[in-house]
């Protein structure tokens, strides 16, 4: 174990898996912040509120922030993701990132050595590439070499959930990885620090992630057959004849097993009609907020001649997301997966935090540390 904790900073905290991630890799975690009354409660149930700040980042002050060695932000995605308008870090929800950065900026001499920013990858394509240009130039300016990392959900728990991890450290470690593509720097992140030469940039060594994927059924809760939460008859009917033949098949080859399989499937929309789709591996689909029956994924149990459908619970998203310890009872199940599906997968920040932020802070003090 690490000598004595770091003090993080945990901004855009949401439901405080950062914290779970970066207290379960040697961080103390000293100062959290969201706007979210929801979140704040679940975050609380879990953590307390003696650290939490409840409120707007736009209305927060340098000085509201103690000294610190890391301060982490998943900012809001939704004006960089895909499925959103693409506004960028020009947008009223994603641009709330210049915020985050006017905080440290106003920290003066206290600004943390080590920055963790985590959004979808389309933060590397928005705006052209130029948003992520904007965040490594403005990080540049407040002193911060920067890296990048994709990280996948599933190199740990049954979720397909890639995510753009930059990381900024005031003074970066020395040794160098050489260039060679791998899970968490594909290809284009070694042509974009080549595109960027000017940018003052780092890339860190690190071990390779787990080669296996856990598979679903690890994480299903085993519902009994008369649980409401089942649908009814009528309702997986209307599903099964939505499916395409492609689909049916697939569907049909589960339901001839004589094992209980589990799949998701998301509803889609195809020439102007609700379709479902049925996931062709062992693993969950990125998850996301509950907002839309299209953000939502159902679970589908089939085995024996028999087929059952039903939405995922709150628990089965903590799972997926590796936090099946955390207390969900403070709000309603709605709010709970809105929670999740905005959440951090736990193990793959634990991992970058235990390999890289931890090692990497440590050294820049001159700490010494043992890892058992």
């Amino acid at each position: 174990m690490w000598d004595s904790p770091l003090r993080a900073a945990e901004f855009f905290a949401g439901m405080g898996l950062v914290r779970a991630a970066l207290e379960r890799s040697g961080f103390g975690v000293v100062f959290a912040n969201d706007i979210s009354a929801a979140k704040f409660a679940m975050y609380t149930a879990n953590f307390g509120d003696d650290d939490f700040h409840l409120g707007d980042i736009r209305d927060l002050w340098g000085d509201d922030v103690p000294t610190v060695e890391l301060a982490t932000a998943s900012f809001p995605c939704t004006d960089l993701s895909v499925a959103g308008g693409r506004a960028g870090l020009a947008g009223a929800e994603s641009g709330l990132f210049w915020h985050f950065t006017r905080v440290l900026e106003e920290m003066g001499d206290r600004k943390p050595r080590g920055v963790l920013l985590e959004n979808v990858l389309g933060f590397a394509t928005s705006q052209g590439g130029r948003d992520l240009e904007s965040a490594v130039e403005e990080l540049n300016r407040l002193g911060y070499s920067c890296d990048l990392i994709v990280g996948d959900a599933k190199w740990f728990v049954p979720q397909s959930r890639p995510r753009l991890f930059v990381v900024g450290l005031a003074d970066p470690p020395r040794i160098e990885d050489h260039g060679r593509s791998s899970p968490f720097r594909p290809g284009w992140v070694w042509r974009y620090r080549g595109e960027h030469s000017l940018s003052r940039m780092h890339f860190y060594p690190l071990p390779s992630p787990p080669k296996v994927t856990p598979e679903l059924r690890t994480v299903v809760e085993r519902l009994p057959v008369t649980d409401r939460r089942w649908w009814p008859t009528e309702r997986v009917r209307h599903f099964v004849a939505s499916l395409s033949s492609i689909q049916l098949r697939r569907v049909n080859k589960l339901i001839r097993d004589d094992r209980i399989r589990w799949r998701t499937a998301y509803r889609r929309t195809r020439q102007g009609g609700a379709v479902w789709e049925v996931r062709r591996d062992k693993i969950a689909g990125c998850l996301r907020t509950a907002s839309g029956g299209s953000s939502k994924q159902a679970l589908v149990e089939a085995g024996g001649g028999q087929i059952r459908v039903r939405w995922l619970t709150p628990r089965e998203y903590a799972r997926l997301q590796g936090a099946d310890d955390v207390v969900l009872d403070t709000v309603t199940a709605t709010q709970a997966l809105n929670g999740l599906g905005d959440a951090v997968c736990v193990p793959v920040v634990s991992w970058i935090a235990r390999h890289y932020l931890m090692p990497a802070l440590r050294s820049s003090t001159g700490a010494t540390h043992s890892v058992r």
